[in-house]
């Protein structure tokens, strides 16, 4: 399967021009005001976020940093709701079933906006919810363990991949459609390799099953690992960029290893219902993006590798990138024979 044709414009091209070894020294939300005053006194209480996924996970992780940043900035406090299940279903089932008052917003990746591809009676990230803000565009990369004799590279995993005749494993997430699995599916065709997906929902199994050896490799983004890296646990052996980033400048890319299709991303974001109040809304964007500046967000945002694209989108910005994410997805799932609804 080629993605390269339907990879060309959206997420890819407001994206791409974007990946840079440059630091940027000016914050997105710097213009916004230092205080706004909630409407008639809001919020009088503390908020609750669903996160639709574990706390060791991606998800859980940023979720826990931008309560941490929103709450610096204003003094409210949010409490999380994690509702793991069904790559996000659950979440989003949970969250949509709450009172759409403003209290409660909803973290959530670009899963829902996969979901809605395939499946158009799925709630619409864009449309049916209303995005705060898009704080995370982040890269995957494939890693092995650091102490790993049977392949120690790219070129070696794959031969060792090819001579095991499918019986090889990966961990990855179960949602058939991810951009996980899709982007497996491209290498995998790519490359002759038949791998097993051995699928987790929860980001503290599915690292796990790496370091105990249950799988022979892992499917992530280097941040949600970051501890793994830096206790020389794991080490990436792909990633799944055009060129290699500053931050793994020795870890072969898509343009080295002849893998030809340009790469999805992995977004996070936070949103409210599109029925919450609108003068509670305009608080909730300012509370969200003014957070994305706050210096512990950034310092936890660089920690994970995120600075290395700009993974900031207002609402209309995350508009886009949504609508243009749901377009590609629906390209792609036509491509691989999935009932398209």
């Amino acid at each position: 399967m080629k993605l390269t044709k339907y990879m060309a414009s959206g997420l890819l091209a407001c994206s791409m021009m974007l990946v840079s070894n440059a630091s940027f020294s000016a914050c997105a939300t710097d213009s916004l005001p230092d205080s706004l005053a909630g409407p008639d006194g809001f919020p009088e209480r503390a908020l609750t976020m669903i996160v639709p996924y574990g706390p060791a996970g991606g998800s859980g992780q940023v979720a826990q940093a931008m309560a941490q940043a929103v709450t610096e900035l204003t003094g409210v406090n949010i409490n999380r709701d994690h509702k793991p299940g069904g790559s996000g279903t659950v979440g989003m089932t949970a969250y949509m079933a709450l009172p759409s008052d403003g209290y409660s917003v909803l973290e959530h990746i670009d899963d829902a906006s996969s979901a809605h591809a395939l499946d158009s009676s799925k709630p619409n990230p864009a449309s049916d919810l209303i995005p705060l803000v898009i704080s995370q565009i982040t890269f995957s990369q494939i890693f092995i363990r650091t102490n790993e004799d049977r392949y120690t590279d790219w070129n070696s995993f794959v031969e060792w991949v090819i001579a095991q005749d499918g019986k090889a494993t990966i961990a990855n997430v179960s949602k058939e459609g991810s951009m996980e699995r899709v982007t497996m599916k491209a290498i995998s065709d790519a490359t002759g390799m038949s791998i097993q997906q051995i699928s987790f929902d929860k980001g503290a199994p599915r690292y796990g099953a790496l370091a105990g050896g249950q799988v022979d490799a892992l499917f992530e983004q280097p941040g949600d690992v970051r501890k793994f890296l830096d206790a020389g646990t794991f080490k990436p052996i792909l990633t799944i960029l055009p060129e290699a980033p500053s931050a793994f400048p020795d870890v072969p890319a898509l343009s080295g290893t002849g893998l030809d299709f340009e790469p999805l991303y992995r977004f996070r974001g936070f949103y409210v219902h599109k029925d919450a109040p609108a003068d509670r809304v305009e608080w909730l964007k300012w509370a969200f993006q003014k957070a994305y500046c706050q210096q512990s967000y950034q310092d936890y945002n660089e920690s994970k590798y995120m600075h290395l694209i700009d993974s900031y989108r207002d609402t209309e910005g995350a508009r886009e990138l949504i609508t243009a994410t749901i377009s590609q997805y629906r390209e792609v799932y036509k491509e691989m024979g999935l009932d398209v609804k």
